[in-house]
């Protein structure tokens, strides 16, 4: 190793020690079990930081944020309301009027209306916002009725309520429930189609737990994308055993310290930027060839949520447990896909949805972490246009629009072909 590599790493591990000695000071004992998380994390990504220098990525990181089109894509705005009064932001994409079918138009009899359109309405994952999607709203804009939202104290929503003013703690029933909240606003009549990554996919099973009759009477189809029905709290993030155990008893009391110096925090997140990069590439993506741009738009949005809503959500996923909710979407069109390599919400989890519904179609990706649909936009939308295809949203010969930048392009391609990496119906 050469002497400027050799010294990168000692001011890597010098940087981590000065972070462990701040929070062993802050917490104690939790101190030394985030070092351990740091140190994992670390040395999964120590190659990369080594042959590139510092200042080369601060450049470069500063014109991918000048450059990057990704989140571009925007639609009609909208606001609807939690049960707590927590503001959500949503924005929907209509059909473009040459996309609908032109079919004579008929006479209404007694009065009837056209039934409405199928809308697809997209959930987004922890510390994300509703531009993950951006690959799959881009190509699927102008095709069919779109609604993409941010989860409360997430993007462009207001700050949870019940939260910031009561200090109630965020549950996955009450994402369910502001799903609800946003469907009543940007949906109120029509058939649904549920799609959701992550957090967004608990959501849904959420949704579904709480309001069967919803998923009864108008859901027509449903896309859970690297996410989880339960057990969450035996993954082990690709970290060894005994230090997960470790940091599994006091994280939640770690990151509640955290939370509650968030200004503090945010400085130290700021001077700390290109270490937690890497960490955050490496928990984000499997593939050795994903975009720059495309890396660092996932670490603008990780970034971007505050220490202290990280720090709210985060036990939320500990008690998450909607497997017998699952049981509302059979006999509906479902797709269940997850990255073979993702370390957040292993694909064993999405076997394990699977499994409980045998007739869902199972796509298990190789070479994908957990933003998989950001990793391989082509194979995941290309299996959302079938589910939409099954679900009726769109007709069967319809193509989708190009996976490129921030605005659909020709239609590239249809419904009916699959990625490679992909296994069939289950």
């Amino acid at each position: 190793m050469s002497e400027s590599r050799a010294d990168g790493a000692v001011g890597a591990a010098a940087a981590a020690a000065s972070a462990a000695d701040g929070w062993r000071r802050t917490t104690g004992i939790a101190g030394v079990a985030l070092g351990v998380v740091a140190a994992g994390a670390a040395a999964g990504v120590a190659i990369e930081r080594l042959t590139v220098g510092r200042g080369m990525r601060q450049k470069a990181r500063l014109a991918l944020d000048a450059a990057g089109p990704y989140g571009g894509v925007r639609g009609t705005p909208g606001r609807a309301y939690a049960d707590d009064g927590t503001e959500l932001y949503y924005e929907v994409d209509e059909v473009a009027p040459e996309a609908e079918p032109a079919a004579p138009r008929r006479r209404r009899l007694f009065g009837r209306r056209e039934p409405a359109p199928v809308t697809v309405v997209f959930c987004h994952g922890y510390c994300l916002n509703q531009d993950s999607w951006h690959y799959q709203r881009a190509a699927l804009r102008g095709v069919v009725r779109t609604v993409h939202w941010d989860q409360r104290s997430h993007g462009r929503s207001g700050r949870g309520v019940a939260q910031a003013r009561d200090g109630a703690p965020v549950t996955i029933e009450q994402l369910g429930r502001d799903l609800k909240a946003v469907i009543d606003a940007a949906v109120p009549e029509g058939p649904v189609v549920l799609v959701g990554h992550s957090m967004g996919g608990m959501t849904v099973m959420a949704l579904a737990d709480a309001f069967p009759e919803l998923v009864r009477e108008r859901v027509v189809g449903v896309a859970l994308v690297g996410t989880s029905s339960g057990r969450l709290g035996e993954v082990s993030f690709g970290l060894p055993v005994a230090g997960v155990n470790a940091v599994r008893r006091v994280l939640p009391g770690v990151l509640k310290a955290l939370g509650q110096r968030a200004e503090l925090v945010e400085r130290g997140r700021r001077a700390t930027a290109d270490l937690f990069a890497g960490v955050i590439k490496r928990y984000s993506f499997a593939s050795r060839d994903v975009d720059p741009a495309v890396a660092r738009f996932a670490e603008r949005m990780i970034e971007s949520t505050p220490i202290d809503v990280v720090a709210e959500f985060y036990p939320a996923f500990t008690d998450h447990d909607k497997t017998e909710a699952l049981a509302h979407f059979d006999g509906l069109p479902v797709l269940v896909l997850a990255g073979v390599r993702d370390l957040i919400t292993p694909s064993e989890h999405s076997e394990a949805i699977a499994d409980l519904l045998p007739e869902a179609e199972s796509v298990l990706v190789p070479d994908a972490g957990h933003l998989v649909m950001l990793e391989h936009p082509e194979l995941v939308t290309d299996r959302l246009a079938d589910l939409l295809a099954r679900a009726g949203a769109v007709p069967s010969g319809a193509t989708v629009g190009g996976y490129g930048r921030s605005t659909a392009g020709p239609g590239t391609a249809g419904p009916g072909t699959a990625g490679p990496g992909t296994a069939g119906p289950r």
